[in-house]
């Protein structure tokens, strides 16, 4: 057995720990998975085609593992690279091609083609003028301090708005765009090899469609995506982070649990905020079958659920929580004075959250840690909120959540 259909097989039976260091799982080598279809497994996956005229990549990785990729895929194959396709614009799936693009003009061959969504382009130009915003936001999600966020970007040469069908070589490639993860998403079937590339919207953990930090994402058209791979009947599965999934069942239940996953927190919000409840409500009444979230590849080892839950009521709903006193509040500083003032004073509040803290409430435990430090800074009070925050991270499983209450006992 391969190495990544070893991995992979570990993995399906819960033989291996799922948890939110694999999300930032190092390189293994390139497989041949299928004819001509190679896959090279990374903090991005890349999957390469040989089409008879030429490779295609599926995505090309980030700027720290671009040469890698380049490597492995040489060893593999010497064919000029015909195109490149970006399932979505985020760096680390999307910002590989400078080592190809450096090897066709030193050979004097054309450039590859890139080739990509219609909105890629409007992400990269929000990327731009959103970088120190993404460089701050992205450093406290993965805990890495001197990380800078791009600013130059390889635009494709083709982009198409909501399907298109390659012939390169012998080789027919069919892509479809879908809202997910991003606007801009592009999942790919390759009939001769039964194998459906799915970028992220497959990512062997429950789908990253809630990440507090960042922009919208799709959660019914993500489930309705899922649903029209699961219609192809495919044998293969290359996702976009992890083991490729082997055989026709097992990729049809992958395909089927995870969008029964965003389908039911879909409509259970949507539900809610039809009978006119408040975010608050709304996020203590979803239910998250616990069947669903038991499989080992739709752990909450990225983003949470409750992070999904809040995401379709900001689409439908906007920012307001339907609390009026939060829809012009005071400063947090005046409120946490106030707080303080009733509790008896920052040293009665601070011992309330540690008390609550003892007690397993972490969730108000921070709460009243965050009013104590910010009514009045102090070294007593900082220490208070550090332990508490350090506390709530330990008992948490997605890295988004973690990553945030670390860097928040780090201040």
């Amino acid at each position: 057995m391969s190495r990544l259909r070893e991995r992979a097989e570990t993995l399906w039976n819960g033989a291996a720990k799922i948890d939110h260091t694999m999300i930032m799982s190092g390189f293994g080598p390139l497989e041949e998975v299928a004819p001509r279809l190679a896959f090279v497994e990374s903090f991005a996956n890349v999957t390469a085609l040989d089409t008879g005229d030429g490779l295609v990549l599926f995505d090309t990785g980030s700027p720290l593992t671009a040469a890698t990729v380049h490597k492995e895929v040489r060893g593999w194959r010497s064919d000029p690279l015909a195109a490149a396709v970006f399932t979505h614009g985020h760096v680390d799936h999307a910002m590989g091609m400078p080592p190809w693009d450096d090897e066709a003009a030193r050979l004097g061959r054309a450039r590859p083609r890139v080739i990509a969504h219609d909105q890629i382009r409007e992400r990269f130009a929000r990327y731009k003028l959103t970088a120190g915003w993404n460089t701050a936001i992205n450093r406290r999600q993965f805990r890495i301090p001197g990380f800078r966020w791009p600013t130059e970007y390889r635009d494709p040469d083709e982009t198409f708005a909501s399907s298109r069908t390659l012939v390169i070589g012998d080789t027919t490639i069919e892509l479809a765009h879908a809202q997910g993860e991003t606007d801009d998403h592009v999942w790919a079937w390759l009939p001769a090899q039964k194998a459906i590339i799915t970028g992220d919207l497959f990512i062997w953990a429950a789908p990253n469609c809630g990440n507090p930090q960042k922009v919208q994402r799709y959660v019914r058209e993500w489930a309705d995506a899922l649903e029209l791979m699961r219609a192809r009947n495919a044998e293969l599965l290359l996702p976009g982070h992890g083991p490729p999934i082997f055989g026709a069942a097992r990729v049809a239940q992958a395909l089927a649990d995870t969008a029964a996953l965003l389908r039911t927190i879909h409509d259970q919000v949507v539900a809610l905020m039809n009978e006119g409840r408040r975010l608050d409500d709304v996020a203590a009444s979803v239910r998250i079958p616990d069947e669903l979230i038991a499989r080992p590849f739709l752990r909450p080892v990225y983003d949470d659920p409750q992070f999904v839950v809040r995401n379709v009521w900001r689409r439908y709903g906007g920012w307001w929580d339907g609390n009026p006193a939060r829809l012009l509040p005071p400063r947090d500083h005046a409120l946490a004075i106030t707080v303080a003032d009733l509790a008896g004073g920052v040293n009665a509040l601070a011992t309330r959250a540690k008390e609550a803290a003892t007690k397993g409430d972490l969730a108000l435990a921070c709460q009243l840690a965050e009013w104590a430090h910010q009514a009045q800074p102090s070294p007593a009070t900082r220490e208070v909120r550090a332990t508490i925050y350090r506390a709530r991270a330990e008992h948490e499983t997605s890295l988004m959540a973690r990553s945030i209450f670390l860097a928040a006992a780090d201040e």
